[in-house]
């Protein structure tokens, strides 16, 4: 995995060098809140340039850092659509209209009364929302059983610490891939230190420098059992 991703550093290098720069004006314009650490910002968008998703489903925009890193691998994609689900409506006012324009649908509401509107095409699944053990064990079994087996995953908010803490969300998923015989990988400082370490030297090697300079990065990421 760790050979696979440097070589996607590699060859998006330059277009990610961009992304960063245009990340770096939406952080310093204030309006945005960011949540993604620097090294899962930048795997979302390199999986995303990789996999080439027709459709992208998001759960948790809040206000919208995770979103305009979606959107900005699809308009360099040249291709694909998002749609983000949740709760609150804060990223309707944050997100650029050249990145969102003719890519991007949101939808507001609690997911358990809209996972209806799920694509049944979705190539991408971001979740980032409630990290609750009710919710995390509600999406496993109704969203995760709407989207096809393989399609690329990533949850955040999982290793903040060696370990996930137990009744949480990432507990649960963990559990339930574990249960699947799926494999994951995270760049968590705290639980996977040599592999931030490895995607920090080919970052290094490469020039690229991080929007936030912060390095937790507890995501993990998964194609779907």
């Amino acid at each position: 995995m760790l050979d696979f991703l440097a070589g996607l550093y590699r060859t998006h290098a330059d277009d990610l060098a961009t992304v960063i720069d245009g990340q770096r004006e939406l952080l310093a314009d204030g309006t945005i809140t960011p949540q993604l650490d620097d090294v899962e910002a930048e795997l979302t968008y390199l999986l995303l340039r990789h996999h080439r998703p027709s459709q992208v489903v998001e759960v948790g925009t809040f206000y919208g850092w995770s979103t305009t890193w979606i959107l900005s691998a699809l308009r360099d994609n040249g291709s694909g659509h998002l749609q983000s689900f949740d709760l609150v409506d804060h990223v309707c006012g944050t997100v650029p209209k050249e990145l969102s324009t003719g890519r991007w649908t949101f939808h507001r509401g609690d997911l358990r009364e809209t996972v209806e509107k799920v694509p049944a095409d979705t190539g991408y699944l971001f979740v980032d929302a409630d990290h609750g053990r009710r919710f995390a064990r509600w999406y496993l079994e109704h969203l995760f059983g709407r989207i096809a087996t393989g399609t690329p995953t990533s949850v955040h908010d999982v290793f903040h610490l060696p370990r996930a803490r137990p009744f949480t969300e990432g507990a649960e998923v963990l559990r339930h891939l574990e249960r699947s015989g799926t494999d994951w990988f995270t760049s968590s400082r705290a639980a996977a230190p040599r592999n931030l370490r490895a995607l920090d030297a080919v970052r290094a090697e490469l020039g690229i420098t991080g929007v936030r300079g912060t390095s937790r990065n507890p995501m993990i990421f998964f194609s779907m059992p």
